[in-house]
């Protein structure tokens, strides 16, 4: 064989030695490739992505972490401040009859002066106001609703009943045994209703088959019986004599006064 033809061969079986090595198009696309540069740029790719992968789980923990914690916080919070307004309630003392007054403004210096603002947050003496009739004249005087009591809106605690059930004129809470009472919401708002009405209630100060005089409308100056009263329409139903018969006549509360 000649020098020629051996070299023709030798660079053959170079050109079938670096196509069995060269890799294939799946091998390029899978990044799997030995021997050449491409498969450490592979290989680096795959790290890298990895990493990124981890980066944004970890941060996604981190979000999430800071959520629960932020939703803890609010969970801590909200049952304090519930909390806080479950304990607020209005409860009644007892006092002196007539002393309901002095007793709030004593209690309301004991609050001021101890930094109890917190805790004891009312004091109020229901009254309203009602028109009553005496000697022929009408008077408009602000009656006690509950006389001898005195409502406390505060947060029970033994400093607040302490300070409270010390105050002078009050003898003590209304409840079942030393375990003060709380009015239901129900009751407050009752009471609350009755001290805003707008018109005045009028007092009456006779009863059925009681003998009232009339002091006002064409009927004046008679004398009768009181045959019916009627609290909502502020009505009373009088028998007067009126040529020799008995007659029913109608009036306002205003209209009548005892004889």
């Amino acid at each position: 064989m000649s020098d020629k033809e051996l070299e023709s061969r030798d660079a053959a079986e170079m050109d079938e030695a670096e196509m069995a090595n060269a890799p294939t198009e799946e091998q390029i696309n899978s990044g799997e490739k030995a021997g050449f540069p491409i498969g450490d740029l592979a290989i680096d790719q795959t790290i890298s992505a990895s990493d990124e992968k981890k980066a944004e789980e970890i941060d996604a923990r981190q979000e999430i972490s800071e959520v629960s914690l932020r939703q803890e916080d609010v969970e801590e919070i909200a049952p304090q401040e519930d909390k806080e307004d479950g304990n607020r309630h209005w409860y009644v003392i007892h006092c002196y009859s007539g002393y309901e007054n002095k007793v709030r403004h004593n209690l309301e210096q004991r609050i001021e002066s101890m930094d109890m603002k917190d805790f004891i947050f009312d004091v109020v003496v229901p009254t309203e106001e009602e028109i009553e009739v005496k000697d022929g004249k009408r008077r408009t005087i602000e009656r006690r609703v509950f006389p001898g009591y005195v409502l406390v809106e505060m947060v029970l605690s033994d400093e607040s009943w302490h300070v409270v059930r010390n105050t002078p004129g009050v003898t003590g809470f209304v409840g079942m045994g030393n375990k003060p009472t709380p009015l239901s919401q129900k009751e407050v708002s009752r009471i609350i209703k009755r001290m805003e009405a707008d018109a005045p209630r009028i007092k009456v100060a006779y009863k059925v088959g009681q003998t009232v005089r009339i002091i006002d409308g064409p009927f004046n100056d008679f004398i009768g019986t009181v045959n019916d009263i009627d609290i909502e329409r502020a009505k009373v139903r009088v028998m007067v004599s009126f040529f020799g018969r008995e007659t029913p006549v109608e009036l306002d509360f205003l209209q009548v006064d005892k004889a």
